[in-house]
């Protein structure tokens, strides 16, 4: 359990002037309230605080930051309120606490939701505060470190999330430290067994490994005495996880592991960076395709470097990493050697010129309203690595690894994106679902008339080419509902003499509008359009407003529409319903045929309605996610659907009148039949019948199935487009 003092000497090393009354007072603070309190491993809970509070005096912050981490559990586990903080300890840490606190308080329907909400607030509070987050990962990475006092579900759960999410967002911040601990942990909990395997191999070889790091050091060091530079040198073993993720990557098993050492050289200038790299060059042979120089071109997240793959003095394959001072400060402390190295208090997104990636979060975020939306949004921005591409005027952007040139056209501008007609990739003419390489140059060729379609999603990889796409598709389906709306309106207006673009201008669809609960006239004119409402469902309410003096209001709900046709009246609910809503069109889909007892799911068809599918109909996973609805059998009212049987028989005499006279003997009756005879002596089947429900259905196929003639008997769904 880290103590008092040990913290107290921590932050004084960072910052001799550092305000240690203070922290005294919030450890006492947090002490007074935890009191009692106890953390699964046994431990007072005050060790946790503390915990936190050591991480972020390592890291550098300031005593706001640090005072936050030792309150932040205040005022979600004890009495303390936000209000008592702020009259306490000042208004800079009781909104970083409130910040940590809003994340962790709110309730869900499921753990998914929660997870992405939560998340969600965690970035947005970024916009706020950074120190926000950073309290929130340093609580991350004390819970990871005491995992093992969970349940067995609980710890990967936990250590998933933090593989998911909590490592990659610390890595796009920088802090380099807090990243390879949090995937270490999580990796001990998520493949233990490979885990424990590394870490016995590593054990195995540490003298041997020890011995070429100690020689690889020193030989560098002599090279840098030789040439009149100054600088520092290390070497390290690859932290677990990365060692993993090559061996995967590289299909190696761990013998079969040769550069697993990194070396680090640090010097007082970039001229000397380059300057060590060509001494490095002259004496070892460098691994083609290995080098990488981050100095010209920063990371996302402000990491600088030179990094050089060279064959060793045992001929193992080691990698070295080239830096200034200032550039191995920022690589270790990310963002927070803004705190450490600037003194900087309070810092925002904007603050921080090499995080504009944040700041793409902050704005696509208010059109991304679905929590997993936006976490799957964020999983695009986190994860993947960098390319470096050019615009024919030498101006590079920066892409995820994986991204295609109409990603580097939204990348470009919105407007260049939407009407992106082609790419040329090095002066040659290429599809827009080409990846980019490191390097390339890319000119955009745009044409006015074309817009994005919804295959577009299927060729991008950035969450901003994702956002805009979808904004648009969205905008445009939103428009063309509210046209047909409009359409649908006017069209069944004329029938009950109502002008419904005057009733617009009089304001009396909005009373409308108001009755049904939309936020506004076109909410209501788009539900018209996606058929959530009928047309005469709406001007039954507005005729009612326009005529309340009429003493058969109630009863003209019902009768002033002419009476509509027998098949209008059958498509309007077929026994199937939605909840909180009545008068929409339904009508079954004709390649699944559903019938009363089979699981079933509504699609939004524009200006046609509800058509409702069988659940496990193939074609359903092809549908768009946000115009499936909910839908239910109601009622018992019997009468006939329709459903199609597949069946192979032995081309025999008798085998239809068989099967016809089953499906006679059991009520059923034929609507369709088609008949294909086969070379070999067998006969296909198709079979359009009328049953009650999905277990008369079921019945049928089973007497059918046991006609001796009778090869195979299935129920038939077609695939077709949707």
């Amino acid at each position: 359990m880290i103590r008092l003092q040990e913290l107290l000497d921590k932050v004084s090393a960072n910052n001799k002037n550092a305000d240690l009354d203070l922290i005294r007072r919030a450890h006492d603070y947090a002490a007074s309230l935890h009191e009692g309190q106890k953390r699964l491993s046994g431990e007072p809970y005050l060790s946790h605080p503390l915990a936190v509070a050591y991480t972020l005096a390592c890291m550098g912050f300031d005593e706001a930051t640090i005072v936050a981490g030792l309150l932040h559990d205040t005022a979600e586990d004890t009495t303390a309120s936000i209000e008592d903080i702020d009259a306490n300890f000042g208004e800079d840490v009781a909104d970083i606490v409130d910040g940590v606190t809003k994340i962790s308080t709110i309730t869900f329907d499921s753990r998914e939701e929660a997870q992405a909400e939560n998340i969600r607030k965690m970035i947005l509070a970024m916009s706020h505060d950074m120190r926000v987050l950073m309290v929130k990962l340093a609580d991350r990475l004390h819970n990871m470190r005491t995992l093992d006092f969970q349940k067995e579900h609980k710890r990967r759960r936990i250590a998933q999330e933090t593989m998911d999410i909590y490592a990659p967002l610390a890595n796009r911040l920088g802090l380099y430290l807090l990243k390879r601990d949090l995937e270490d942990l999580s990796f001990k909990y998520l493949q233990p067994d490979v885990f424990n395997q590394i870490t016995h191999w590593l054990d195995v070889h540490q003298v041997v490994e020890k011995h070429i790091i100690d020689k690889v050091v020193g030989l560098i060091r002599n090279l840098l005495d030789a040439n009149g530079l100054q600088g520092h040198v290390y070497g390290r073993i690859k932290h677990k996880y990365s060692i993993y993720k090559k061996m995967v990557s590289q299909s190696l098993t761990l013998d079969e592991m040769h550069d697993i050492m990194a070396f680090r050289v640090l010097v007082k200038d970039t001229q000397d960076c380059y300057a060590v790299l060509g001494l490095v060059h002259s004496q070892w042979t460098p691994v083609y395709g290995r080098f990488k120089d981050y100095i010209s071109m920063p990371k996302a997240n402000g990491y600088q470097s030179l990094h050089t793959t060279v064959i060793g003095p045992e001929g193992e394959r080691i990698e070295i990493q080239i830096r200034t001072e200032e550039m191995h400060k920022q690589a270790e402390h990310g963002v927070s050697a803004h705190w450490l190295y600037k003194e900087k208090k309070h810092i925002n997104s904007k603050d921080l010129e090499q995080f504009s990636w944040l700041r793409e979060i902050f704005e696509r975020q208010g059109g991304e309203s679905d929590s997993k939306e936006f976490m799957c949004s964020l999983k695009m921005d986190l994860f993947k690595d960098e390319v470096y591409v050019y615009t024919p005027k030498g101006d590079v952007k920066e892409l995820p690894e994986g991204a295609t040139s109409l990603d580097f056209a939204f990348q470009i501008h919105s407007k260049v994106g939407q009407h992106c007609a082609g790419a040329k990739v090095n002066g040659r003419l290429m599809p827009l679902n080409t990846p980019m390489k490191n390097g390339d140059v890319v000119e955009i060729i745009t044409d006015q008339d074309r817009c994005p379609n919804r295959d577009w999603l299927t060729m991008v990889h950035t969450a901003k080419a994702r956002s805009q796409i979808q904004h648009y598709l969205r905008t445009e389906e939103r428009t063309r509902a509210i046209a047909l709306g409009e359409e649908l309106l006017e069209k069944e207006g004329r029938k009950l003499s109502i002008n419904t673009a005057k009733e617009i201008k009089n304001g009396n669809l909005k009373i409308v509008a108001n009755d049904f609960r939309f936020e506004s006239v076109e909410d209501l004119i788009e539900a018209v359009g996606y058929s959530r409402l009928t047309p005469r469902k709406v001007l039954n309410r507005l005729y009612a407003v326009l005529h309340p003096e009429s003493v058969a209001a109630a009863a003209q709900q019902k009768t002033i529409a002419p009476k509509e046709s027998k098949d209008a009246t059958s498509r309007k609910s077929d026994g199937v319903g939605i909840s909180g809503v009545d008068g929409v069109l339904m009508r079954f889909a004709k390649c699944c045929n559903p019938v009363p007892g089979d699981p079933i799911i509504g699609y939004i068809s524009r200006g046609m309605g509800i058509t409702v599918h069988r659940s496990d109909c193939p074609n359903v996973a092809n549908m768009e996610l946000e115009r499936l609805i909910s839908v239910h059998w109601e009622g018992t009212e019997e009468k006939p659907y329709e459903a199609g049987i597949f069946v192979i028989a032995q081309n025999e005499q008798g085998v239809l009148a068989s099967i016809s006279e089953v499906l006679a003997r059991n009520n059923i009756n034929i609507s369709g039949l088609n008949m294909e005879t086969l070379v070999d002596g067998r006969a296909k089947l198709r079979f359009l019948i009328e049953v009650k429900n999905a277990a008369q259905l079921y019945q049928v196929i089973e007497y059918i199935r046991a006609i001796p003639t009778i090869l195979e008997v299935v129920r038939e769904t077609e695939v077709d487009d949707v």
